[in-house]
């Protein structure tokens, strides 16, 4: 899904959204995982010395970068509290109603002076691709001089190279959460529209949208 153009986006380095996969405009492609937290406090020293260790080795393990992203926004607590606000209309035992409306006014009052974050966790998995430096052969430089690519031919040459790129891409995914698995975090990969809606989020914070759930 090619993304819009807008004076914004001159300033993204997206060209377009296919398949869940980022295809930037340099020709290099990325996958973003949605991962599971772990909280460190409800576990022992040894657990919490032994899940850093596990993930040191993790990160030592890997002969590519990976760049972690953590999103942390303020929840909006409105659709849960007009939800209980429905259902206290329709109470009819008179000291349910009465609770009912004093933990509405509890949640009302504690959500307004304390800010209750949520967090999710991205992992953004990188390839690049080689053959910046590959000499060419005398029969391709020779096609480059002579002849010229049809329109067909250069969306199959496009399409063989992005699926190339992406089976190259997936063994890194593979490998992420394999290692991300052993540590009990769960991971999901990001489709198109959610990858999107990522995007859209980040550049536009004021604006609500769905979130993703691992």
């Amino acid at each position: 899904m090619a993304l819009n153009a807008t004076p914004a986006q001159q300033f993204v380095p997206i060209k377009e959204v296919r398949d869940g996969i980022i295809i930037l405009k340099d020709g290099g492609i990325r996958a973003v995982l949605l991962a599971s937290s772990i909280n460190l406090s409800l576990k022992s020293y040894d657990e919490q010395r032994a899940v850093i260790s596990q993930f040191q080795s993790f990160l030592n393990s890997l002969d590519f970068s990976v760049q972690i992203c953590i999103q942390s926004r303020r929840l909006d607590i409105r659709p849960y509290l007009t939800l209980l606000e429905n259902r206290l209309k329709e109470i009819e035992e008179p000291l349910l109603k009465v609770q009912t409306r004093e933990y509405i006014s509890f949640i009302r009052n504690f959500t307004e002076s304390v800010n209750i974050m949520n967090k999710n966790f991205f992992v953004v998995i990188p390839y690049t691709g080689g053959g910046g430096g590959k000499s060419k052969g005398v029969g391709e430089t020779l096609s480059g001089i002579f002849g010229r690519k049809t329109s067909k031919e250069k969306k199959e040459a496009e399409s063989a190279n992005f699926e190339e790129k992406r089976s190259q891409l997936e063994q890194r995914l593979g490998i992420v959460e394999q290692g991300l698995g052993r540590l009990g975090v769960k991971t999901a990969k990001l489709g198109t529209e959610e990858v999107i809606e990522l995007f859209y989020k980040t550049f536009n914070p004021g604006e609500t949208a769905a979130s993703v759930e691992v």
